[in-house]
């Protein structure tokens, strides 16, 4: 089941047309290592995102209805958990990362969602970009991209939060939700602005204005609505971008995938599924009380 084709022709992981088992680019679609070492007839079950969105939607609303559940009467409108059992879960933000030295929440904040439409949105953008991605930077730089942008984001939140939020200029209106932080912060929208600023930087290394210019102007549009719109965390946006700007530099979309890239991703999703055990299992004493 599990059996890597040494040579001759498999069907890229992508388009679904026929390449070499060893080309490094396809010929129909582009995409790099279209092989994928040998195991693309396996990997080609799971998609070309090698089944990482699927996991990610079904890992979030699965989070989603137990912080539903786990809220019980303290639930609050628009079926939004609370933002006690958000906390416990694994929400970021200055107070989490500071004052309870939950330094992973970092990572697990992601996967948490304050809203039926907050989900509803986030979902729907990793469904449209993750796969766009996985086709320019291959899927184990994808999954690399996003864990890094998630983890940016919410640790440039969580220093703004605790060193920024009280300056003078976060009273500014609308300078203060741009530079403030936040003290508790959750969604998935950090990773979804540095797929984003991958997609810039992949537009600018490449040449290929199209998919430069297309991040950039979803990402203008929706930081344009984070600063007009109350209780948005603006912080986590713009560190979500810059890490996905500089994961995708260091990545570098012009070189082959390698197997270490694989690797590396998963190292990311092991890591992060640590890290949410760790919330749930901290959290299940404190909710009991």
């Amino acid at each position: 089941m599990f059996k890597r084709q040494t040579e001759g022709s498999v069907l890229c992981t992508s388009c679904g047309v026929l390449v070499g088992v060893n080309d490094q680019t396809c010929y129909n679609c582009q995409r790099r290592n279209p092989g994928l070492w040998g195991f693309a007839p396996v990997f080609r079950r799971l998609g070309n995102d090698l089944g990482f969105v699927t996991l990610v939607m079904g890992g979030t609303i699965t989070l989603y209805v137990l912080a539903l559940l786990l809220s019980g009467s303290g639930l609050q409108t628009m079926l939004a958990p609370s933002s006690r059992v958000l906390l416990l879960l694994g929400a970021s933000g200055s107070y989490p990362v500071f004052v309870m030295e939950r330094w992973w929440t970092v990572l697990t904040a992601g996967w948490l969602h304050a809203g039926v439409l907050h989900i509803l949105f986030n979902v729907m953008w990793i469904r449209q970009l993750g796969p766009g991605v996985a086709n320019l930077y291959g899927a184990g730089r994808m999954v690399i991209i996003y864990t890094v942008a998630g983890a940016m984001g919410f640790l440039f939140t969580s220093l703004a939060g605790q060193y920024l939020s009280n300056s003078p200029l976060a009273a500014v209106p609308i300078l203060g939700r741009l530079i403030g932080g936040a003290q508790l912060s959750v969604g998935a929208s950090a990773s979804i602005f540095g797929l984003l600023g991958a997609l810039v930087y992949y537009g600018r290394r490449t040449g290929s204005r199209h998919v430069g210019d297309a991040g950039l102007q979803y990402a203008l549009m929706m930081g344009l609505f984070g600063l007009i719109m109350p209780g948005v965390d603006n912080q986590a946006h713009l560190g979500g971008f810059v890490g996905g700007y500089l994961a995708g530099q260091v990545l570098d979309p012009l070189k082959p995938e390698r197997i270490d890239h694989m690797v590396l991703a998963v190292a990311c999703l092991v890591i992060t599924a640590v890290a949410l055990v760790a919330s749930v299992v901290t959290a299940l004493p404190l909710l009991m009380r």
